[in-house]
């Protein structure tokens, strides 16, 4: 008789696993919430780039009407400046743009383009006087396909530029050459003092077409890499670092070459845009249709990667994390591959991991005390505002342009740009309800400065 109950607890017990299996993984790839991925922005033109300003709003490149638009979600993306002699044939265009990390102070925007002078070049602008564009890096080899493109600010506060082999694989072996590699420069486009060849921008070399960058919360520095035929490719990029092509694809069997950490087919990737959060990063790809959510070890290895948003969107192109905590995606579904529909291109933001649920905990933050050129917060106190227990929580806020996070206290702090996800320690994870815990964190400001963080939220 007992035996016979048995059984059909067990059924029970696992339906009721796949049920809710699911929605407990969607809640848990990489802090993001897959499953509630929304539409921030329609109608653009093959948007190759997003970047963002201090308040918050999103700068989003066209690869070929050479525009750089403002796009806030819900409300219809604007024109703030357009890119002088831009050539877009095939793959090549309006490419990256970045945002300077001291913008509040400068004011200056970077742009990567193809040109029509017949090479692909680095301008910045301010969007108070856009008309003015001054040249920083000229002369990177330029063809249809495979013009890299992509722009980012290290935690150096040092500029990167990926940079394709312009449809000549020898480029790519060539440290003459500055196609094929991963460019290092000052924000004025100088070559810093401390690049592995001296006097020359290169900083990694043997590189097919890198279309994505990001850094982990260690500073370790990653980049995506379409392969031709067979594998494409993250790697872990080191000052220096020979990647192989094209006298390889994918993991190399001679000890001269660095081998990737991940790599897929081209038919399940093609990857562009990357960005990181949360111990992982995040890689947009085209063909593959689809978001490669990449674990990270704490070596900087990589985990099982994870796929979301298969066909959901079309053929995505960037990536990037928003100081609002959302990760933010471009479809390129109008650039010659892709089958559109009526709203492409667009914007999709994915919400962190519990935003826009029932709330079932509150964050209020308290500066202790501050000086000339730091600050304390804390309390920062969170609180248990449901009906049941949690067993976790996380806090979210933005720090303000040039400041650091140089310490913290009973929680454990990731910074992604300028977007910091506090999570419990093991000892203040568990809150009834009702219940209250406390952290704290201190913080450096670089460009001096009264501002503090803002835009705290717990889940």
């Amino acid at each position: 008789m007992r035996r016979g109950r048995v059984i059909p607890a067990l059924v029970l017990a696992l339906l009721a696993f796949l049920v809710t299996a699911p929605e407990a993984r969607a809640q848990t790839v990489g802090g993001f919430d897959f499953d509630r991925a929304e539409v921030a922005a329609t109608g653009l033109q093959v948007p190759w780039a997003i970047a963002f300003l201090p308040d918050g709003s999103a700068l989003v490149s066209e690869r070929g009407t050479g525009r750089i638009m403002q796009v806030r979600p819900g409300q219809p993306a604007t024109a703030v400046a357009t890119i002088s002699g831009v050539s877009a044939s095939g793959e090549s265009g309006l490419l990256g743009i970045a945002v300077s990390p001291s913008y509040a102070q400068d004011g200056w925007v970077y742009a990567y383009f193809t040109s029509t002078a017949g090479d692909n070049r680095l301008v910045r602008l301010r969007l108070t006087a856009p008309q003015t564009q001054p040249v920083l890096l000229s002369g990177v080899p330029s063809a249809t396909i495979h013009d890299g493109g992509r722009l980012a600010f290290g935690p150096d506060g040092m500029l990167y530029v990926s940079t394709g082999d312009a449809n000549t694989t020898s480029n790519a072996q060539n440290l003459d050459s500055l196609a094929g590699k991963i460019l290092r420069l000052t924000p004025d486009g100088g070559v810093p003092a401390g690049n592995p060849f001296p006097g020359s921008p290169v900083y990694s070399y043997g590189h097919r077409n890198v279309q994505g960058l990001a850094w982990d919360a260690q500073g370790r520095m990653y980049a995506a890499e379409f392969g031709q035929n067979t594998w494409d490719e993250i790697n872990q990029i080191v000052a220096g670092g020979n990647y192989g092509w094209p006298t390889c694809e994918g993991v190399c069997s001679g000890t001269s070459f660095r081998n990737p950490i991940v790599t897929w087919t081209t038919a399940e990737a093609s990857p562009s845009g990357l960005a990181y959060a949360n111990g992982t990063l995040f890689a947009a790809a085209l063909r593959g249709q689809r978001v490669w959510a990449v674990p990270l070890t704490p070596t900087g290895t990589a985990g099982t990667p994870v796929p979301e948003l298969q066909g959901a969107y079309g053929r995505l192109r960037a990536a990037a994390v928003g100081p609002d905590g959302w990760l933010w995606l471009s479809t390129s579904n109008r650039d010659g591959r892709g089958t559109p529909v009526a709203a492409d291109d667009r914007i999709i933001r994915v919400p962190p991991s519990g935003v826009g649920q029932p709330e079932t905990c509150a964050v209020t933050a308290t500066t202790q005390t501050q000086w000339g050129n730091g600050y304390v917060i804390q309390p920062v106190t969170v609180t248990n505002t449901g009906t049941a227990a949690i067993n976790g929580w996380s806090v979210t806020f933005t720090l303000p342009p040039g400041h650091v996070i140089t310490g913290s206290w009973n929680a454990v702090l990731t910074v992604s740009g300028q977007t910091v996800t506090a999570r419990n320690a093991a000892h203040n994870g568990s809150l009834a309800p009702g219940q209250s815990t406390t952290f704290g964190f201190q913080a450096s400001r670089t460009t001096g400065g009264s501002q503090f963080p803002s835009g705290y939220r717990c889940a």
